[in-house]
């Protein structure tokens, strides 16, 4: 059987230069012309570009965010994110030239930031990411590079102060909602949401919902019930932290009942039909005194009959 090789024919033109090559293939046949425009080319060629500037070029591939971590814990400020709104995309209802027109008209998808907002102590950084990981990336790496060349603050020494700002940085990481739910509850105050207007067409709907706890009430508004509900929960809890601290209340002290000892009545008639080397040593021990010692004497009889001399002895104080 005869086998005919086919060979490809390839003709690339750069400029005014024009060169051509064959391959058993055509990608083959494409590389080979490609290497051959690149060595013989007389057009200047790309400068390279240098490598990103990178805080992160730990040898272990550590990101950003884990970075910040260690560097915060060791400033003894604990690094908080908070993920913040996104930007309202641009009304196009009011603007009329072509481009605005089709985007209305055929509803053009917009790629979707996201924000975070980055606290380390009394600094802050903003970050914003396709994702909200890059967005958390982004901020933190604008920490890393104002942050590593910073003294490392001391420590306060007032413990009053340090509570305080502990209390504040655990309340940082709680969210608005948990914060209401968790002041309510210390203060037996009931706690209710509810959405009472939702309007807009489909793709953009507005919710406002209200809670109430005890005898506060607010209202937030939100693209979302979860947006409304946590606006609501941010105004109702500016009014809950202006109460009166709850007085300190001390708990009570546990009081066990002592069990009361045993009383063995060694009266004549008590414990009559008892065995009697129990009701022995519960005259005894009536008595506070030591318990009867028992010594074997004597056996005698035969191995089915045997018969045991015993005998006591009683301390009598």
């Amino acid at each position: 059987m005869l086998q005919i090789n086919q060979m490809f024919s390839v003709q690339l033109s750069l400029g005014e230069q024009t060169w051509e090559s064959e391959g058993s293939s055509i990608k083959k046949a494409q590389q080979a012309v490609a290497n051959k425009a690149l060595t013989e080319s007389t057009l200047p060629k790309p400068v390279q570009k240098p490598p990103k500037s990178n805080v992160n070029n730990n040898p272990g591939s550590i990101t950003p965010t884990v970075e910040l971590n260690g560097l915060a814990m060791k400033r003894g400020e604990p690094a908080i994110y908070r993920p913040l709104d996104p930007k309202p995309f641009p009304n196009y209802r009011a603007n009329y030239n072509f481009r605005g027109m089709y985007n209305q008209r055929y509803h053009c998808p917009m790629p979707k930031i996201f924000y975070v907002q980055l606290t380390v102590g009394n600094n802050e950084f903003f970050g914003e990411g396709k994702t909200r990981q890059a967005a958390r990336h982004n901020a933190a790496m604008k920490a890393l590079q104002a942050l590593q060349n910073e003294p490392i603050p001391e420590k306060s020494s007032q413990n009053g102060e340090s509570g305080k700002e502990v209390d504040d940085d655990k309340d940082a990481n709680k969210s608005e909602i948990s914060l209401v739910f968790e002041i309510a509850l210390k203060r037996s105050m009931p706690v209710s949401f509810e959405v009472i207007k939702e309007s807009g067409p489909p793709h953009m709907k507005s919710f406002v919902t209200r809670v109430s706890v005890g005898e506060f009430s607010a209202e937030g508004e939100g693209n979302s019930k979860k947006l409304s509900k946590k606006r609501a929960a941010t105004t109702v809890l500016q009014e809950l932290k202006k109460l009166p601290p709850l007085p300190v209340v001390e708990k009570p002290k546990l009081f066990f009942k002592k069990r009361p000892k045993t009383i063995v009545k060694a009266g004549p008639e008590y414990g009559q039909g008892m065995n009697p080397i129990s009701r022995l040593a519960q005259i005894q021990q009536a008595k506070k005194e030591k318990e009867p010692d028992y010594v074997l004497l004597s056996e005698r009889g035969m191995p089915r009959r045997r018969e045991f001399v015993m005998q006591v002895f009683l301390t009598f104080v």
